[in-house]
């Protein structure tokens, strides 16, 4: 296993490292369970920009700091929003719009594969942080909540859209009408998460299910997050015709060529990126 290259994000509040090709972002505000300030929605955005377009990067795995993953915005930061005049309206919602697009939408938009790997609550803007990964792996403490209506808000960054999709419309409705507490085995039931584990094997298993995504193909697994993406709006005639293009755009690739050869030989591939 290679030694870590730290990655200077500017502040000690979100930290991260490159391990074995795959990106570390590690949430790193324990004594508020992790919750987002305003002033680390761009620095997060940036960074996640960064690891997708870093060669070096072949995965990404988000986590948090100590026993959360992220309470989802700030409190403090909402009562003083809350001050804003009302004129100011307009330019609050493109605030906002940017502010979702940073912390959800740069996740979305990789297409590096993503792992969200949640040691404990996962609330709010936190719960759409981890729907934005492709793959979620809980600890048995973990415990999940939209939590907006509890506080009297309608929520944001994505989680409608993001919700809708991973536990379809009914399971949304009840989730963001109620705002229960969900335990991780519940979650894992609902589709929220892939995986439950121990809490002390979560940091292991996460990190092992990153780096085999990391040993993949990157350019078919990109198409493949292509695919999938594109299936979520298409009809089906127009989803074979999406895949057909980018199966023969990968067919080409050296990858395939790698793995042909490794499937005759028996033996594991070693996939490059071309």
């Amino acid at each position: 296993m290679s030694e870590p290259l730290e990655i200077d994000t500017g502040t000690h509040e979100l930290l991260a490292q490159i391990r074995n090709s795959v990106a570390i972002v590690t949430l790193n505000r324990p004594e508020a369970r992790n919750a987002f300030p305003n002033r680390l929605l761009p620095v997060m955005g940036k960074l996640i920009e960064r690891l997708g377009e870093d060669p070096k990067v072949r995965s990404i795995l988000i986590t948090g700091a100590g026993t959360a993953f992220c309470a989802g915005g700030d409190v403090k930061d909402m009562g003083q929003s809350s001050a804003t005049p009302e004129p100011d309206f307009e330019q609050r919602v493109i605030d906002l719009i940017v502010e979702g697009r940073m912390l959800t939408g740069t996740l979305v938009a990789t297409r590096k594969p993503t792992v969200a790997a949640i040691p404990g609550p996962a609330a709010g803007a936190g719960l759409a942080l981890a729907l934005a990964c492709d793959i979620r792996i809980a600890a048995q403490s973990a415990f999940f909540t939209t939590a907006f209506a509890r506080i009297g808000l309608s929520g944001d960054c994505g989680l409608a859209w993001l919700l809708t999709r991973v536990v379809g419309f009914s399971r949304a409705r009840e989730l963001m009408f109620l705002s229960e507490r969900i335990d991780a085995r519940r979650a894992e039931a609902l589709g929220l998460v892939n995986r439950v584990v121990s809490d002390g094997d979560l940091g292991e298993t996460a990190f092992a299910l990153a780096a085999s995504l990391a040993e993949g193909p990157p350019v078919a697994l990109g198409f493949i997050k292509d695919n999938l993406d594109h299936a979520m709006t298409s009809t089906f005639l127009e989803s074979v015709a999406y895949e057909a293009g980018n199966l023969i755009r990968t067919k080409v690739t050296l990858d395939h060529k790698e793995g042909v050869r490794a499937f005759a030989d028996k033996r594991s591939p070693s996939f490059e990126g071309h």
